[in-house]
């Protein structure tokens, strides 16, 4: 589940997975433990440009993850609404250890930049990539309910 929801994001997580362009995905972006900055710093970030634009930084050993398996589900009786996505694998990654994840919305893979993407949520992982094979196992990422009447 989310650590937190950007600013930018609130409201929109559900719209966004629901992927209503032609040419859109969920990317899956790690982030550097190391210079990580707080959730209050962070939450205000606009775009993912913004999010490394400080003292945090990608860790572009690792990789970004295109999702699949993009699901938004209406629970009715729960009154919310979940948003899951499959596993995400990789084989042998290496590099500086991940302090966390970003998913952000790439409005149009045509033509990716960082300046583009809406960051949407932040997730939590302390991860060593240590050329092991690992499996971010699959889950709800976002969840969302409305206020008792």
């Amino acid at each position: 589940m989310a650590t937190f929801t950007f600013n930018i994001a609130l409201g929109r997580v559900a719209y966004y997975a629901s992927l209503p362009a032609p040419n859109d995905a969920l990317v899956l972006i790690p982030l550097e433990e190391s210079g990580l900055e707080t959730d209050a710093v962070l939450r205000d970030k606009d775009d993912f440009a913004a999010v490394v634009a400080g003292a945090t930084n990608e860790q572009t050993s690792v990789g970004r993850k295109t999702l699949s398996g993009v699901t938004p589900t209406v629970d009715d009786v729960n009154d919310r609404v979940a948003v899951a996505f499959s596993a995400v694998s990789w084989a042998a990654p290496t590099g500086n250890k991940v302090g966390a994840f970003v998913i952000g919305y790439v409005p149009d893979t045509t033509a990716p930049s960082d300046a583009t993407i809406i960051p949407l949520t932040k997730h939590d992982l302390g991860w060593t990539p240590e050329g092991i094979a690992f499996t971010l196992t699959a889950g709800d990422f976002f969840r969302a309910t409305s206020p008792a009447a």
